[in-house]
This record gives C-alpha cells, structure tokens and sequence, in this order.
C-alpha cells in the first residue's frame, strides 16, 4: 500500500502565492511520475501540472507560466509552487502518483485532497 500525504492548502488573496507538497510512502519500487490534479464542483478533474522520473514536466495552459511542480527526497515528495494565484485557481488539489511496486505492477494512487481558496 502506499500513502499520499498533502498539504499546503488553504486561503490566499489574489495575485498571491502558495506551496503544496505531496510525500509518497509505502510500498514504492519506483515512480514513473507525479502530478497534481484540482477539480471544482460538477467539473471533472483535471491534470494541471506533472513530472516524470526523468524529470520532464508537463503544464495545463491554464498554469503554464505561473505554477512550477518539483522534486525532492528521492523522488518521493513532489512540490507544486503557484504564483500569481486567480480566483478561479479555487479547487480542491489532487497529488497522483503512478509507480511500479515491488511486484512489478503499475498502480495510481491519490491523495486525499487540499483545498485551494483564492479570495479577496
């Protein structure tokens, strides 16, 4: 089994900045990648920000420019950095892993969620 654990969510004026941060923990062989996913109510959720093993990243358009995922502890924990924060950067925040345990097979994972509130 492996826990997710979040946090770093919480209530920022617009045009402000805020940290998550994610720490994988348990039955971990290795990670393929990491992300963080945010969703709003009757909306789906949706990617926003990912990175690999190999360190490549990956952007929402909606993000690019302002939200920058890292890295840190072995690859185990994964930072989401969000600047220049918009009310409709208002959601709760998903972190993902995908990785290989120590059977070989690939398992998804989330975590519990954080939420996200930008307001005046």
């Amino acid at each position: 089994q492996v826990q997710l654990e979040e946090s770093g969510g919480g209530l920022v004026k617009p045009g402000g900045s805020l940290r998550l941060s994610c720490a994988a923990s348990g039955s971990i062989f290795s990670i393929n990648s990491m992300g963080w996913y945010r969703q709003t109510p009757g909306k789906e959720r949706e990617l926003i920000a990912s990175i690999t093993s190999g360190g490549d990243t990956n952007y929402a358009d909606s993000v690019k420019g302002r939200f920058t995922i890292s890295r840190e502890n072995a690859e185990t924990t994964v930072f989401l950095q969000m600047n220049r924060l918009k009310p409709e950067d208002t959601a709760v925040y998903y972190c993902h892993i995908n990785l290989l345990d120590y059977r070989g097979r690939t398992q998804n994972y989330w975590g519990q969620g954080t939420q996200l509130t930008v307001s005046s």
